[in-house]
This record gives structure tokens, C-alpha cells and sequence, in this order.
């Protein structure tokens, strides 16, 4: 490695959050300059960029494109040929195809040249994540090679080759390498080699989504890396909705010597957010310096290739800048994620979608409340944000709501009535208190409410049901079956469902306007997972805000909207007990809640989805785990019992999974069966298999301690109900 000097050496450094969108050159091109434009403005040279910020990170097979890789270098090209990249050091993240394979790659740009180009050498190929069907890891490690340029490219920098590989870049006065998203997550992480090689400055450029309580981890992970091997840790991410369930959040920031000293936000409406800090570099020796295992072990480590590059990075030696100091890192609470993430996610879905507002059918219940809510605070976002100035945001909202010329952007509630629509869509099984509700809430918001009256509709589907067959289905309570009580209830929601479309696509011209509005669905993760849903009901929508949150979780986040967003009829909502309202409740009857019509509560649906999706647990392997936690609280055969009857609904229901709105993506248990949670959707819903070892093993630990078992539930009273299953309550439907 080159000498490098070492007399007080200030730098300052940029990082940024950008709202990408993939396959959008031209917006991500244009934010692209933006953040190089800021950086150098507030006098950073140097400026790390999220993981393949020119196609968007989200692209998927449009990867396997040649185009997509041709338009990348043409971007890169437009980079060049002015002055943008002068005096400072721009690390782009974009696809490269090297020697025939295609790499996740960063390119780093000075004065008009490529001076380096480093592919990924670990994939993210989990959860959410299919890099390796897109790219392929650099498995020579510490190893550079040359590449070798396209003529378009060589023609504009002079250059017909430049370093790839798995290296570091030294200039006079700096010593820098990048690692990559996944990078910094696994075992042997490449900032513990750079570190033991000297290298000063990491940069990490991400493509990282929003996970309820997940932040902590990742700035954990940055602080502990700087805090063991001292150095500068830069992260930059995306941030917003780039085409599809996930929401990356954001939070540019920059630690040093194991303390942050610059955090960006999480999530916002801005389309590019650019976190500058000012480090002493001579700090980082100082501190390495005193840790005498670091020493030894840097003393006899493998080093990392370096390029070197001709150039100082440093400020002046008569600065009057001063190195930034720590600060204390910002975490928001789960209640306050789930009010800006989706928030900030159907915005951009909205605004780059072409429609008018969004559309929701408002039951006065908790799920559709909450998503109301989610709505309300996007239109505090946004006005917020034409309140502080950003022209982008007003122009967008000016589209979106249709404003005539001369009109101004007003209050959130304004803005609501122009682009909210909400709709409750009640029956003869509805009640007063749910109505109320509904109306209210939608007045605390702004939203354009509607108040309908279903029957008509449901009434003529069942004369012409008995025009059909001869024969009029009655509910329960009338003495009908199990089977015409599931089908008049699942009538009316799936009715609903279609007359929401109907009024979506029409409103707008109700109203005078065009375009269209988008349906949301309100449909939470523990009713996806137990299946507690219609089939092509109102959970059928555009898009779902909410179906990657937990009951448990939204009931959190109304008593924190109620008092943060300031809608008051949320606490009514809470307090109120969940219930369909789907059949007629004859006089000394009550209404059956959800829990109680499922069999099971919302919070035990949080613990079993945990179990099944997280910890990869099967029947057996569920009820072995439960053993433990409810340990002294359930014995073995009720907790047999419970684990069997989860298993046996989700089973049966799995198949709606494949139907399920496409949802902001929340939980590590989500059921998105198209993207996330890969699993069959026909089942043997007996399990005759792994019941019957749950079965020994309640049998056994029950006899064991000199009680009666009664954990063979299903040999003898389960059987007697298989018809009833088959039927059983939004299970089949």
C-alpha cells in the first residue's frame, strides 16, 4: 500500500436515502445527480449511494434483461461526460457484466473516470430476498482483475480497462473500501479485513426494507463493527415503495470509532435525502492504536489488493471545519412505524401509479380504522412536507388532488377529501355503533365518506339464487345449516367487494374529476395465516396496507394514532369487541366476536404464525415449543389441542393465500404466498402423521405425571367434525 499522509487529516463524507423506483432511469438518474450535487455543495468528497441505485434495487428478472445492464452504463455515461464528478468520489451501485456472469457491482467514478469496480461477494437470498437468480457472487477473494470497458464508455474516459474485483481503494491522504447490503449481516463480514488492512472508510450501499423492530439490528451491527475495529462505517439505503410489497426505510447514517455521528430519517415523502459528516481520519489510527489484539492480529493478516488512485480526498490543512461529535441515534416505536412506513408506501404507490386517491370500505371496525388511519397520516406527510417547501411533493399532490390553477395545497383534511374516499356498506345485520364509528372517523380524516345500504343487492342475489334452484338458504339462527349460514355471509362480503370497485371507478367522475381510485383492503397477518377471510371479499383490494401487521400490533397503534394523529374515534374502535356482523342476531343473543368464531385469540395467531414462519416449525415441533411457554398455564392435551386446531384451519385455508392483495410487507411471518412464505396450498389438513406423535407425546407426559390424558382429540371427536371443517368458518369459501 502506498505511504499515505497522515497530518490532520479532516474529510468530510455524504451518504443518502433515494426514493428509487425500478426500472425508472430517468427519475433515478435524476436523484442520482441531485445527491452528487448536494454532496458537493456541503463540501464532501466522497458520496456512497443504495445497492443498485441506477435500475432500483427491485427490478427482479428485468435483471436477467441485457437492456437493463446497457441502460445502467448509460446512465453511467450521462455521469461522465460533465462536471459532476469532478473533485469528488461517486460509488454508484448498478449491475455489471464481467467476463460473461453478471455481478452486483459498485462503481466508483472521480474526475470523469472509472477508477475501480467491486462486485458483491454475499447474497441476500432470504425472506424477501432472490439475488442468486439474478447475480452471482466474486468468489476470488482478494483478488483484482482488469476490466474491460464498452467502446461507448472507453470513447468518453480515455480508459479501455479498469481494476474489478474484490479490493480497496487508496488515495494520497484516504483509505477506502465498500461492502454491500448483505455483507455486513454475515459471520466473516469484509470490514473485519479491510479493518486488519488498514483501511480507513467503509461504505455500504443498501437495499434494505422496512421490518417492524428491525432497525436496531442494523445500526447495531454498524456500531459494533467500528467499535471493534475503530474506522468510519457509511450507510446509504433506499427509501420508499419501488414497485412493490416492500418498503426500504431509509436511514442514512454514518459511525465512527463505535458511535454514530449523522442518522437520516427512516421514512419520508422527500425523493432524495443526502447525511453528510465531517471525520478525522487521523482518529481512526489513534483508536486502532490502543487495541493491542487489533495490532496483533493486523500485524500477520492477509491484505486486501489496493488500487491507488492520485488524488486527495482530505480538506485543507487550514479548514475551519471541525469533526462532527456523536449523536444519539433516533428510534421510532412499532406504533409509530406502522403509521409511516405504509404511509409513506401508499403515497408512493399512489403518485406513481396514475390514480386519483384511494377508495376503502370503512366497516367502523379495527383493520379497516386502522388503515383509514394509515391514510390520514400520508395526508399529514405530504402537507407537511408542501408546508416545508418541497416543490416535487407539492407538485405531485397537486396532480393527484386535481388543483386548478391558483389553488393551494391546504390541510391535511382538505387534501383527504380530494383523494380519501370511504364507504360503510351496511345490512340489516349491521349496527348503530359501527355506523357512528365509521362516520366519524372519516370526518376526524377529511375523507369523502359514503353511508350504503347493501341489502337491496344481497336480497336480489338470493331471489335469484331461488329462481335458480327452487330453494331460499337460511342463517343459523333461522334454523338454516351450516352451509347456507357460511354462504349468506360470505355473500354479503363479497358484495361489498364488488360494489367497492364498482364505486372506485366511478367516483372520481361522480365528483367531476378523473381517473380512478385504488381499493384498499384491510386485511391483517393473523387472519391471513388462520384464514379467517372471504374468499374475493373486501380483503380483495389494490393494495393492503396493513397485511403484514398483527392484531396485536394494530390494536397498539390505534391508542397511538388516537392521541398522535389526533383521531379521538379510534379509542372507540379499540374498546369495542371485533365481530363480522355478518349474521342476524335474534333478541337475548349477542354477537359472536372474531376470537370466538375462530376458536382461537388474535394474540395466540401472533405466537403460532411466529412459530411457523420464523422458527420453521412444523405440528410437532410447535407443540414441543409450546410445552415450554405454557408451561403451568395449559396442560399437554389442551395445548395438543390448539397447536392440531391451528394447523387444521391453516391447512384448510392456505389456498386464499394465493389470492391475498398485495401487502406492505411488516412481519417475519407474513403469508405473502407470491413473494415470502413459499409453501403448497393443498394440504391433507388431518395430519395424520404429526397428530398422532403430538398425541404420544401429550399421552405420555400426561400419564407420566399420574394424569388422564384426553389429548386424542381427533381420533374420536375430530372425525365426527371432518364435514364440519370442510364447511367450517371462512375456511373452504
Amino acid at each position: 500500500m502506498p505511504a499515505i499522509n497522515m497530518s490532520h487529516r479532516l474529510i468530510t463524507l455524504a451518504t443518502c436515502n433515494l426514493d428509487q423506483w425500478a426500472m425508472d432511469f430517468e427519475g433515478n438518474l435524476r436523484r442520482v445527480k441531485e445527491s452528487i450535487q448536494i454532496a458537493k455543495d456541503r463540501g464532501a468528497t466522497y458520496r456512497v449511494g443504495p445497492e443498485l441505485e441506477l435500475p432500483g434495487y427491485g427490478c427482479e428478472d428485468h435483471f436477467q434483461e441485457l437492456d437493463t445492464v446497457e441502460h445502467c452504463w448509460e446512465c453511467i455515461s450521462e455521469l461522465l461526460r460533465g462536471d459532476l464528478t469532478d473533485d469528488i468520489i461517486c460509488d454508484i451501485g448498478m449491475p455489471v457484466i464481467h467476463r460473461g456472469v453478471r455481478f452486483n457491482c459498485r462503481v466508483f467514478l472521480l474526475n470523469r473516470k472509472i477508477v475501480f469496480i467491486r462486485p458483491k461477494l454475499s447474497m441476500a437470498d432470504d425472506g424477501n430476498y432472490r439475488e442468486s437468480r439474478y447475480f452471482k457472487t466474486w468468489k476470488r477473494l482478494r483478488y483484482v482483475e482488469d476490466h474491460m470497458l464498452m467502446t461507448a464508455i472507453a470513447d468518453i474516459t480515455g480508459q479501455r480497462s479498469v481494476p474489478f474485483g474484490d479490493g480497496a481503494l487508496i488515495f494520497r491522504d484516504l483509505a477506502l473500501a465498500p461492502e454491500t447490503c448483505e455483507e455486513l449481516f454475515t459471520p466473516a463480514a469484509p470490514h473485519i479485513f479491510l479493518a486488519l488492512s488498514g483501511i480507513e472508510v467503509f461504505s455500504n450501499g443498501s437495499g434494505s426494507h422496512h421490518q417492524l423492530r428491525k432497525l436496531d439490528q442494523r445500526l447495531d451491527l454498524m456500531r459494533g463493527a467500528t467499535r471493534k475495529c475503530g474506522g468510519v462505517y457509511m450507510y446509504a439505503n433506499q427509501q420508499g415503495c419501488d414497485g412493490n410489497r416492500l418498503y426500504y426505510d431509509g436511514c442514512a447514517c454514518i459511525a465512527s470509532n463505535g458511535e454514530f455521528i449523522a442518522q437520516g430519517s427512516q421514512f419520508s415523502v422527500n425523493e432524495v435525502e443526502v447525511v453528510t459528516a465531517t471525520v478525522d481520519l487521523d482518529e481512526v489510527v489513534r483508536y486502532r492504536g490502543v487495541i493491542s489484539s487489533l495490532q496483533e492480529q493486523a500485524s500477520k493478516a492477509e491484505h486486501v489488493p489496493t488500487v491507488y488512485v492520485d488524488w486527495a480526498a482530505c480538506l485543507p490543512k487550514d479548514t475551519d471545519r471541525l469533526p462532527s461529535q456523536p449523536i444519539e441515534v433516533r428510534y421510532h416505536d412499532p406504533e409509530e412505524e406502522i403509521a409511516l412506513g405504509p404511509a409513506c408506501w401508499l403515497w408512493d404507490y399512489l403518485r406513481r401509479s396514475g390514480a386519483s386517491g384511494y377508495m376503502l370500505p370503512l366497516s367502523g371496525g379495527a383493520d379497516s380504522s386502522a388503515t383509514a388511519a394509515i391514510m390520514g397520516c400520508m395526508t399529514q406527510l405530504v402537507t407537511k412536507a408542501v408546508d416545508a417547501g418541497d416543490k416535487l411533493v407539492e407538485a405531485d399532490a397537486r396532480r393527484v388532488g386535481q388543483y386548478k390553477e391558483g389553488e393551494k395545497v391546504g390541510t391535511p383534511q382538505e387534501l383527504a377529501n380530494r383523494i380519501f374516499t370511504t364507504v360503510y356498506m351496511g345490512t340489516v345485520n349491521s349496527g348503530s355503533a359501527t355506523k357512528d364509528r365509521a362516520r366519524n372517523l372519516a370526518k376526524q380524516i377529511g375523507a369523502d365518506h359514503l353511508d350504503v345500504k347493501v341489502d337491496i343487492v344481497i336480497d336480489a342475489m338470493a331471489k335469484l339464487f331461488q329462481m335458480i334452484t327452487g330453494k331460499t338458504p337460511r342463517f343459523r339462527a333461522d334454523g338454516g345449516s351450516n352451509a347456507e349460514n357460511l354462504a349468506l355471509q360470505n355473500i354479503q362480503a363479497r358484495l361489498r367487494m364488488v360494489l367497492a370497485f364498482f364505486l372506485a371507478q366511478l367516483m372520481p367522475w361522480v365528483r367531476d374529476r378523473s381517473g380512478f381510485l385504488l381499493v384498499l383492503g384491510s386485511a391483517n397477518v393473523d387472519e391471513g395465516l388462520r384464514g379467517y377471510l372471504t374468499k374475493y371479499d373486501c380483503s380483495s383490494a389494490d393494495v393492503n396496507p396493513i397485511g403484514g401487521i398483527s392484531k396485536t400490533d394494530i390494536r397498539r397503534f390505534l391508542y397511538w394514532a388516537a392521541d398522535h394523529l389526533g383521531y379521538s374515534e379510534l379509542r372507540g374502535v379499540v374498546a369495542a369487541p371485533p365481530s363480522a356482523e355478518l349474521e342476524p342476531i335474534r333478541e337475548g343473543e349477542e354477537a359472536q366476536t372474531d376470537e370466538q368464531d375462530m376458536g382461537m385469540t388474535y394474540d395466540e395467531l401472533s405466537i403460532y404464525g411466529n412459530l411457523r414462519k420464523v422458527s420453521n416449525c412444523g405440528p410437532v415441533s410447535m407443540f414441543r415449543s409450546l410445552l415450554v411457554t405454557w408451561k403451568g398455564k395449559y396442560e399437554p392435551h389442551v395445548i395438543a389441542k390448539r397447536v392440531k386446531d391451528f394447523f387444521r384451519y391453516y391447512s384448510m385455508n392456505r389456498h386464499k393465500a394465493t389470492t391475498l392483495t398485495p401487502a406492505y410487507h411488516a412481519e417475519n411471518y407474513s403469508t405473502d404466498d407470491h413473494r415470502f412464505d413459499h409453501r403448497q396450498f393443498l394440504y391433507n389438513y388431518k395430519w395424520p402423521w404429526q397428530f398422532k406423535r403430538i398425541d404420544e407425546i401429550a399421552e405420555n407426559l400426561e400419564t407420566g405425571a399420574g394424569k388422564k390424558s384426553e389429548s386424542k382429540t381427533h381420533d374420536a371427536t375430530q372425525e365426527g367434525k371432518d364435514d364440519v371443517y370442510k364447511e367450517g368458518v371462512h375456511s373452504v369459501n
